[in-house]
Formats: structure tokens, sequence, C-alpha cells
């Protein structure tokens, strides 16, 4: 019998079922995983990662009924970076045996291309160190492949796999409907007694429902999932500027700072309060050095706190609580900035900034308001909880 905290074969089938809606067309399924290097190296989070992916192909490899497809264990050189492009090459393990611990363990000339994976599998898991979300949903629909992209899972995340993705979803594509019809989003924070408003232009938008349903050909997105997110308009429109501005305070590496937001790019970064000003220094330089990351490149929506699901110190299930912003590259969510954008491959980034109180003691988000058609004002949360029925 599995522990709460396992998944066997069966399990593994059926939550493949449930998020997919897996047919007879659904011949192969790829597990992935990305490797460490010199420049990226291994970490115990990492190599636990690995071995669980691992787990999960012997799985499938000792219980062949389980699953009505082929699985394929695979490994790739990782991208240097969240949401960087991926490698050309991958390597196809056997289903049952360990998972690389570098990627100088493997023989260069033993590798496949990236694209025949992509082209010999319907349905994909990427179990990853780095993000791979942004590839993967700009190769999903060249190649006709569904994927579930998992940058960071860890063991204790496998109960939100069992949650009802049909109410799940139903949720996100409510907010769905807000945030397409929405024009505009107020964000309002108080940190240490100040107050600070960020507002969002959502003008020639729409939004994406991520609900935990990979169903549609063509398509990615994370697992566990729960969210809603829109990319503010970037002001591609000749003589039509974004509207985005304000404030928007993150608390990183023990420091508050205040990006200051002009036309949908942080143009200043200060120090908040008694802060010391290093950390404002340091991306005030990043953003200085690389444009593309000073992008606000999405407004993300979570709803499983909800469902009983608590933080656990990493972005892939803590972004699906509630609320958080992101920076830099946005092409693969409908924006304009992509990994051109940035001074290199492994400069390109998607940074979420999540907004919770375990993530950011000292920020407190007091609200967020949509301004809907007709100048009406939809009150959409109060600190942190949502205000509207989803009914």
């Amino acid at each position: 019998m599995t522990s709460p905290i396992d998944l066997d074969a069966r399990a593994l089938a059926r939550l493949v079922q449930r998020v997919f809606e897996a047919t007879s067309e659904d011949r192969r399924l790829a597990i992935l995983i990305d490797l460490p290097d010199s420049a990226v190296p291994d970490h115990d989070v990492w190599r636990d990662r690995r071995s669980l992916a691992a787990e999960w192909a012997a799985a499938f490899a000792a219980d062949p009924d389980a699953l009505d497809m082929e699985v394929s264990f695979v490994a790739y050189p990782n991208a240097r970076t969240n949401n960087g492009d991926l490698p050309d090459h991958a390597w196809i393990l056997p289903c049952g045996g360990p998972a690389p611990s570098h990627v100088e363990h493997l023989d260069r000339a033993e590798a496949v291309g990236f694209d025949s994976i992509f082209s010999t599998h319907q349905i994909l898991l990427a179990v990853t160190e780095l993000s791979a979300t942004a590839p993967m949903k700009l190769q999903a629909p060249r190649f006709g492949f569904r994927a579930a992209t998992m940058p960071g899972f860890r063991r204790v995340m496998i109960p939100a796999l069992r949650l009802d993705y049909v109410e799940v979803d139903r949720r996100c594509r409510h907010l769905k409907d807000l945030l397409d019809r929405a024009e505009g989003a107020a964000v309002h924070f108080s940190v240490g007694g100040r107050t600070h408003r960020l507002d969002l232009d959502l003008r020639h938008r729409t939004g994406h429902a991520s609900g935990g349903l990979v169903r549609g050909t063509g398509t990615a997105g994370n697992l566990p999932s729960g969210e809603t997110y829109i990319v503010p308009y970037e002001g591609e429109v000749d003589g039509d500027p974004s509207r985005t501005r304000g404030e928007l305070p993150v608390e990183l590496d023990g420091e508050v700072v205040v990006y200051r937001i002009e036309e949908n790019r942080a143009v200043e970064v200060l120090p908040h309060g008694d802060s010391e000003g290093g950390v404002a220094q340091r991306e005030a330089d990043r953003i200085a050095a690389e444009p593309g990351y000073a992008n606000l490149a999405e407004l993300g929506l979570g709803v499983l706190s909800d469902f009983g699901v608590e933080p656990v110190g990493a972005i892939l299930l803590d972004e699906k609580l509630g609320l958080h912003i992101a920076f830099g590259r946005s092409d693969h969510f409908g924006g304009q900035v992509g990994a051109e954008d940035f001074s290199s491959p492994d400069a390109v980034v998607h940074i979420d900034r999540v907004y919770l109180p375990a993530t950011q003691p000292r920020v407190q988000v007091d609200g967020v308001d949509l301004a809907m058609p007709g100048g009406e004002a939809l009150a959409l949360m109060r600190n942190y909880r949502y205000t509207i029925e989803f009914e």
C-alpha cells in the first residue's frame, strides 16, 4: 500500500487520465528531468526530485498495464535559467534505472534531438529544477503534444496532485472571465505603516486559466496548478502606451525594496524604510543590465488556499495559493518580451513574486480591485482572500 505522500503506477495513471483526459491516440508519455552541470550545481532537493521522477518511471515499468501507453524516462542538460530555451538534445534512459547525477555522466553521442522527443510523445511530465514552462508552451502548438511542467516539485506537494481539479479549473475559468472583461487592476499594499499602489493595464489582453486540466492539443501548463494569469499590456500598439504604473513592494533576502513602475517597466528600485539598500542596488543594477527583466510579465491569481493547501516554500505550489506578480519573459503567456530581449540565453528569466504572509511577511496585500467596463470597480480580494462568489 502506498503512503499518503507516494503515488504508485495506478495512482499515477489516474492522475494522467484526470489531467490530460488521455485517449487511444495518446501512445507515448515522457517523464523529463534536467541535470546539474558545472554552472548549475546539484543540491539535495534537486537530487530527490530526480529520484522521484525515476521512481515514477520505474513504477510504470513494473506495472505496464496501469497506463495504456509507452513510458519514456528522459534527461536533458539544464537550461541554466528558469524559462530559458531548452537545449537541442536529450537522452532516453532505461525506465527502472537510477537518475543520473550530472550531465557529464552521459555520452553526448548517445543523445537524441529534443525535437524527436516532442514529435514522438503525446504527453510530457517535466519534473525539473528549472522551469520549462515557457519553452513548452511555445513548442506544444508546433508539435501537438500536451505538457505538465513541474519545476521545483517536491514530495511534500504530492497531496496537491489529489485535488478535485475539475472544481479548481471551474474557479480559474471564473477568474478568467473577469480578467477578460477588466480594463485594469489596482493592487494595494502596506509595508510598515506606508501604503503603495500598483495599477496594471489589462487592456488588449485576455486571461489564461490554468486549472490543472491540460486537455487541449498543443497546450502546456503547471502541475500542481490552480491559477488564472494575464500579461499586463506592454505598450506595443503605436500611440497607445501602457498605463501600468505605480509602486510594487517586494520582500527579498530580508529587505523590502520598492520598484517604481512606469509604462509596465521597473524604472527605479528603492530601499523601503530602514532597509540597508544592498538588495535594492542589486535589483537596480539588474534591471539596468537586463531591460527584459524590468518588464512586468504577469498578474497571477491562485485559488488553492481555498482548498486548504499550505505554502511549502516553492514557487510552483506557493504561487497557486493567491496573488503573484512576475518580472521578465512574457511571450509564452501571449506578451511581447521573449528570449531575444535578454543579453544571452542564460539571462532569460520569468520570476514570480508571491504575496502570502508566509513568503513576504513584511508586505501586506490590502486588496485587489478590478476596473470593469463602464467605470465599475469590482472588489476582487481583501487581505489575501477573494471577496467574489465562485458559484
